[in-house]
């Protein structure tokens, strides 16, 4: 197996791993790993906050007659766990969250002037996929999905798009991900898929809309639509140069219609809202994967699970001086790893090896100065402890040289 590929190195690096006792396709998340996960959940909530989303927390489990009428158990009952009888009810493990932010939806009477109401969460779905099929973190079944939908007015779904797609190129420009296409998926010739042509017109009618507003081009791919609308898949080259989705915003008139939404109009008729499913960052499953590849390991410092290593350079006489300028690394928010077992080229071998990229050494010389020694640089602590929070409230791809460091 390519030592590079995400499977292997994640790993490595002590992200993730899997356990013949849990399953196939239900990875454990390491401590390291859970750090990463965490940045980037922090992140995208940040993101969905800033684009006026709500938080909002739904069950992972519902009735199987919600998935009925949202169309979900037609559409997808095959890949769907089987159904668990607890008293008279049958619950199912939902595989997809939008069901779920109907009912937020429907748990208040709305007026035009409350539109758009836009709703995130970080939630899990599960999708009963194949044994063979299953791939690290690029195919689970459980999915942790940083997920939004907003309910808008018609004349508002355009705009809705617009905010979802530069909320994308927000995410991506920090994340540093290339986007290699725009695709349009549509609704294939077979009309399998629900709603009428009227219906799926309209959606994508709209989506062309914030697409030319944008001066984006998309290539058409008819039959790619999900089953209750189009989408706009954003592409992405991985390392590996293959194509995958990790984004999408979806524009969906028949949801709202199987489940009886409404609000009040201007005119004090009840009119119908539209829905918008946007998933800014994807799963965090595949985009830690793509990361993975993508950084080999050596992430920016705000995703790095450590931020910086700390070798005594003699651990018997200096460990102790070294675990209080750990302390003040970790008062500042700063994850510093003291690594004082073995001998300084075993410990330097070792935390390269873990794709750590800041390593200071700190002996008798430091210790008086107040410095560290980062590739035979003397950095003051200050300096650096102030570059590195820079470095994280910034969001930087990448470290600052010792040298910019000592000169800053």
């Amino acid at each position: 197996m390519d030592l590079n590929d995400h499977r292997t190195l994640g790993r490595r690096l002590g992200l993730f791993d899997t356990a013949s006792d849990v399953g196939a396709g239900l990875p454990i998340w390491l401590p390291d790993g859970a750090i990463l996960r965490e940045q980037l959940e922090g992140f995208a909530a940040e993101i969905a906050e800033r684009s006026g989303c709500q938080r909002v927390y739904t069950p992972v489990l519902a009735k199987r007659s919600l998935f009925e009428r949202s169309g979900h158990w037609e559409k997808f009952s095959a890949d769907m766990f089987p159904p668990m009888r607890v008293g008279g009810d049958e619950l199912v493990l939902r595989p997809a969250n939008c069901p779920s932010h109907v009912e937020v939806y429907r748990a208040a009477a709305h007026s035009w002037r409350d539109l758009p109401l836009r709703l995130s969460e970080s939630a899990s779905m599960f999708r009963s996929e194949l044994t063979g099929v299953l791939g690290g973190l690029s195919r689970v079944r459980q999915i942790s999905l940083d997920d939004a939908h907003v309910f808008c007015r018609p004349d508002q779904v355009v705009d809705e798009v617009v905010h979802a797609l530069k909320a994308i190129r927000i995410a991506y420009d920090v994340l540093g991900i290339d986007i290699a296409s725009v695709r349009l998926s549509v609704r294939g010739t077979a009309g399998a898929e629900a709603g009428d042509d009227d219906t799926w017109a309209a959606s994508e009618q709209d989506l062309s809309g914030a697409l030319e507003r944008l001066g984006l081009r998309a290539h058409r791919a008819p039959g790619e639509g999900a089953f209750y609308g189009p989408k706009i898949d954003v592409q992405i080259r991985d390392a590996a140069g293959r194509e995958q989705t990790l984004s999408t915003v979806q524009v969906d008139r028949v949801l709202p219609q199987r489940f009886a939404l409404r609000y009040a109009a201007a005119d004090g008729s009840i009119a119908r809202p539209v829905m918008v499913h946007r998933g800014l960052i994807g799963s965090m499953e595949r985009l830690v994967a793509v990361l993975i590849e993508q950084y080999q390991g050596r992430f920016p410092t705000w995703l790095a699970p450590v931020q910086i290593a700390l070798l005594p350079l003699d651990p018997r006489r200096h460990a102790d001086d070294v675990s209080r300028i750990q302390r003040r690394f970790a008062d500042a928010g700063i994850r510093a790893r003291l690594e004082d077992r073995g001998s300084l080229g075993a410990r330097i071998r070792r935390v390269r090896d873990a794709r750590i990229a800041r390593v200071a050494v700190i002996g008798d010389r430091e210790l008086a100065e107040d410095t560290v020694s980062i590739d035979d640089r003397a950095v003051p602590v200050e300096a650096l402890i102030a570059r590195i929070q820079d470095e994280i409230r910034t969001r930087a791809r990448e470290p600052r040289t010792a040298l910019e460091d000592r000169r800053s």
